[in-house]
């Protein structure tokens, strides 16, 4: 389906081809005079000097062509040559049926669909989610629903850490504190338990212990980094233990990430990566790109028009062990062994942007993948507090994700229970789905690369450009619908006619602005233009409905109009922040 900015380009292209100018003049933008018209073209500015003519003049050729227009019921020339358009209010309407009778209400499927693979998340094993993994989970969660919605297939990689000196580090503590657990018994040949020796809670507290200890304690350090060779090295006891820290760990991540409303179509690991290591290292060698450098192993990946430097990638250190940028690799040679992506997209912190430079440069260097494969790397900025420094907890600790949800959750129960719109009973459950948007939308309602403030009182206020807006609009939208469907009314009656007034004709222009939208948010990996589309469209929604008596009006065709553009405003509203991974309760 073809989008209401094509359909206008078309015919004003068509217009300047008529009055004998290049057709690529024809090119419409929206109006940013409003009051003064909708649309506007600026291509007799832009022909003036080829045609060595006045831009008045020019204008007045095209607009000559367009006074019998299907599309357009003003098409005006203001000097010094700019063509200001409105559009017909009958059009309007025709083409609002049809992006109602589409599926994905004029969105197009891509023509050449891609894999594309979105590594987001990152935790490591055996640490609770923080904060920290909030940005990264969200935004590559939308990327991924926004990129289906358009007709990819994207593979979403949580790609867990569970291979570094955390492990090692555990298993030491476990051995000090239970020395008699049979995992550290070299004798043992028998099966071992099938349930851990520890809960996830233990868990949890044994990491951070054991890194303090790492810090002050040169030996116990030593310690923990010879159990995580020896882990890597496959020793058996260790081995059993890392599956008991990867299953308790998992488990306990699976339930906040579905608290999120996040998934993941592969709990791929660090460990994952390396069997694939030894060949890699080795065809690096012998291809004469890895060399040893103060017995590190290197590859140089600087390139003449660098403006800063750019170090070798690291493959191994001199003790031989592996590094993330090994990992990484291996990780990209798992990847285009098993699903042959056209993409893999990288979400995570900006900070790490040197990393990914080096690692997509060796990738490519060394023939790691395709020259037409992408490698992309989406850094996103800090969650601040209102402070401007990084988000803590009030004793300055990091917060845990679990904790920031519930006080959320608790923020927006209180403010439900004083709206006394919802019953008791219900108003928890609410609670934790508006919750989840003032969380979402609050986070990506930001420019994903720019550093924001997490404000608790205004991402849960019902007012602004907020999740708990966005959500009201939609509900008010459900209880009219309801509310005619009770009174026997159907719905599924009539269809959308001519606009009756001014904010009608906005939200109408408003709806048709979605197929754009969201593929522009794809093509430019920007969940931050949905949210202010859809923020536009509640606006332009709560005007038309303070305006209009909708289900007072005495004209039965005319109330069915309404009420089918109120359907394909819930439609367009609830679809929009489906890709940005919340939803919208009956009630608030």
């Amino acid at each position: 389906m073809k989008k209401l900015m094509e359909l206008m380009a078309e015919e004003l292209a068509s217009a300047f081809e008529k009055a004998g100018y290049d057709p690529e003049y024809g090119k419409v933008t929206v109006s940013n005079r409003p009051d003064l018209c909708e649309y506007q073209c600026n291509g007799a500015m832009a022909g003036a000097k080829a045609y060595k003519k006045a831009p008045f003049m020019i204008a007045d050729d095209v607009v000559a062509f367009l006074k019998d227009s299907n599309i357009f019921s003003v098409a005006e020339v203001v000097k010094p040559g700019f063509i200001n358009l409105r559009v017909k209010e009958e059009f309007l309407a025709e083409y609002l049926c049809k992006m109602a009778a589409d599926p994905k209400y004029s969105v197009n499927t891509a023509e050449q669909p891609k894999t594309i693979i979105i590594d987001y998340g990152g935790p490591n094993v055996a640490k609770p989610l923080h904060v920290g993994h909030l940005r990264s989970a969200i935004i590559g969660e939308s990327i991924k629903r926004i990129g289906r919605f358009v007709g990819h297939k994207v593979i979403g990689d949580v790609h867990l850490g569970d291979w570094g000196l955390q492990m090692g580090l555990i298993i030491t503590e476990l051995k000090h504190r239970k020395p008699e657990l049979v995992y550290f018994d070299d004798s043992f040949e028998g099966e071992y338990p099938e349930e851990a020796p520890f809960t996830i809670s233990e868990l949890e507290e044994i990491y951070p212990c054991a890194s303090g200890k790492s810090k002050v304690d040169e030996e116990y350090r030593n310690e923990a980094l010879e159990a995580t060779h020896q882990l890597q090295q496959g020793k058996r006891g260790y081995m059993a233990l890392w599956n008991h820290i990867m299953q308790v760990s998992v488990t306990d991540l699976k339930r906040n990430y579905n608290n999120l409303n996040v998934s993941f179509d592969l709990w791929k690991k660090e460990s994952d990566a390396q069997p694939y290591i030894p060949d890699m290292v080795q065809q690096m060698k012998d291809q004469g790109f890895a060399y040893e450098d103060q017995g590190a192993l290197v590859v140089d990946v600087k390139e003449e028009s660098d403006t800063k430097e750019i170090p070798p990638c690291m493959l191994l250190k001199s003790d031989g062990a592996s590094l993330y940028t090994t990992t990484d690799l291996a990780t990209i040679v798992e990847r285009v062994k098993l699903f042959d992506p056209d993409e893999i997209l990288y979400v995570v912190d900006k900070r790490q942007e040197l990393h990914f430079i080096q690692v997509f440069r060796c990738a490519r260097k060394t023939g790691l993948v395709k020259p037409e494969t992408e490698l992309s790397f989406l850094g996103f900025g800090t969650m601040n507090g209102k402070d401007g420094k990084p988000f803590k907890t009030r004793d300055g600790g990091v917060m845990r994700l679990e904790n920031l949800i519930a006080d959320i959750d608790e923020e927006m129960f209180h403010k439900i229970v004083e709206n006394r719109s919802v019953k008791d009973q219900d108003a928890k459950e609410t609670a934790e789905i508006v919750g989840l948007s003032a969380i979402k939308y609050g986070d990506l309602s930001n420019q994903a690369t720019k550093d924001y403030v997490f404000d608790i009182d205004r991402f849960t206020s019902f007012e602004g450009n907020t999740g708990p807006y966005i959500l009201y609009t939609i509900v008010r939208i459900k209880s009219i619908l309801n509310r005619y469907k009770e009174e026997g009314g159907n719905l599924d009656a009539g269809e959308i006619l001519p606009a009756v007034n001014a904010s009608q004709k906005n939200l109408m222009l408003e709806l048709t602005k979605f197929g754009s939208t969201i593929e522009n948010a794809f093509e430019e990996k920007a969940p931050h233009k949905i949210c202010a589309y859809i923020y536009e469209v509640s606006n332009a929604f709560n005007s038309f409905y303070h305006e209009t008596k909708i289900l007072s009006e005495e004209d039965q065709a005319q109330k069915e109009s309404f009420l089918k553009l109120l359907g394909l405003t819930k439609d367009i509203l609830e679809t929009s922040i489906d890709l940005l991974g919340f939803s919208a309760p009956d009630r608030m």
